[in-house]
Formats: structure tokens, C-alpha cells, sequence
């Protein structure tokens, strides 16, 4: 009896702890030569009410701000950086990917924003409620002829000989298991890369979560 006392709550936390575990969010940054950028996207990842496991920022630049702003000051615990040269887009998602620790992953490029400081934890509850869903998107603000608008519809595969009209790649969050069994971004391609990923997608749980999740910045 006493054996099965101690080995019960054990077991019961272990559990917790592995579901808890399984809602880690990892957010990468890539950036380019765009100091002011990448800080206003870190002061919208530092103002998330729920903060993410950790931000990683991939940074390729050729001039030494951005390094030189990492190392020299104060940044959040759960900051990391790598900075080191690229060989482009893809090759810089990529080495964010293979260098999160977390469970969701979210590509939050430098200059776009989080459209509120609840997004993370929106997301979290998303999946917690959707524990099957592999990969979500959302919906994104953008500018259109001047004026902000927010657009966005859930994905379908049969518009797929369309383009990526009705999902929005700043909008997806991953469960980096899904990035072990699809394959990372191809470095074979330098604009389309998203849409190839998405066409990798097709067969992986999918939902739509139907919020405003993404400020785009369109200078870049």
C-alpha cells in the first residue's frame, strides 16, 4: 500500500509536467542590418502578458549593431542569439528551428509585430484545447493601398494552385515535431519558400484560429 502511495503522485505529476511541456513556445527572429526593427519586434515579444519559453534571434547582419546590442545589453533570460552569416532566408529559419528547445515554434520576422500583447497565450490555450492540431494560422494585419486591413481565412489545400492567398506565413505556429516529419526550409528556394513549406503541410492536423495575431511590417 505504502509503495502505491509514493509511486501515484509521481506519476500524476509527471504527466502534468509532460503535458505542460508540450505548450512551450519558442519565437524565432531573423534579422538583417535592421536594429530598429528587431528591437520594436522585441518590445512586442517582451510585452506578451503569457512570455514564450524562449526568443531566439538568428542574426545574419554584415554590420556589427545588432551584435554589438545583443551583447552589450541587457536582454530577458529567455533571449538567445546566434550571430553568424547566412546563406539567405531559408538557411536563417532554418538554423533558428534546428536551435529551439521549445514545442510550438512561431517565425516572428524583425519589424512584424504582435497585433496584441495576448497573442502567446491565445495561441497556448489553442492548442491546450487542441492538443491533436499540428499547425494553426491566424489572421494579419497589413496595409493596403495606404490603409490597414486585417485579412485572413482558414487554410484550404484545394486553393493550393492559387498561391498563398488565404494563409498568411507570418501567421503560423508549428509544433516542432511537425518540422522533424515535413522537412525544414528548402535553401534551393529564395522567394517561394513558405508556399513550398505550406505545400509540405497538407497532411498535418490543421486549425484556424481566428484572430488578428500579426502586424505586418511591409518595408521588408
Amino acid at each position: 500500500m505504502g509503495k502505491d502511495i509514493g509511486i501515484k503522485p509521481i506519476a500524476v505529476l509527471a504527466k502534468w509536467a509532460y503535458f505542460r511541456a508540450m505548450e512551450r513556445i519558442t519565437v524565432v527572429t531573423i534579422c538583417f542590418n535592421n536594429l530598429s526593427d528587431l528591437q520594436s519586434t522585441c518590445a512586442s515579444v517582451d510585452a506578451q502578458i503569457l512570455l514564450p519559453f524562449e526568443h531566439l534571434i538568428v542574426n545574419g547582419s554584415s554590420e556589427p549593431q545588432i551584435a554589438d546590442w545583443l551583447d552589450n545589453q541587457p536582454q530577458p533570460s529567455y533571449r538567445r542569439w546566434i550571430n553568424e552569416r547566412d546563406k539567405g532566408i531559408s538557411d536563417a529559419f532554418n538554423k533558428g528551428i534546428n536551435h529551439a528547445n521549445g514545442d510550438i515554434i512561431h517565425l516572428l520576422n524583425s519589424g512584424d509585430l504582435y497585433y496584441s500583447n495576448q497573442v502567446l497565450s491565445s495561441v497556448k490555450a489553442f492548442f491546450k484545447a487542441n492538443p491533436t492540431t499540428s499547425w494553426i494560422s491566424g489572421k494579419i494585419e497589413m496595409k493596403r493601398g495606404g490603409i490597414w486591413v486585417q485579412v485572413g481565412v482558414p487554410f484550404d489545400a484545394t486553393q493550393l494552385n492559387k498561391g498563398m492567398r488565404s494563409v498568411s506565413h507570418p501567421t503560423y505556429f508549428l509544433k516542432s515535431a511537425v518540422y522533424e516529419r515535413v522537412g525544414l526550409f528548402s535553401l534551393d528556394h529564395k522567394i517561394a519558400m513558405d508556399y513550398d513549406l505550406l505545400c509540405r503541410l497538407i497532411q498535418e492536423p490543421y486549425a484556424f484560429l481566428p484572430e488578428t495575431l500579426i502586424r505586418f511590417d511591409d518595408k521588408g
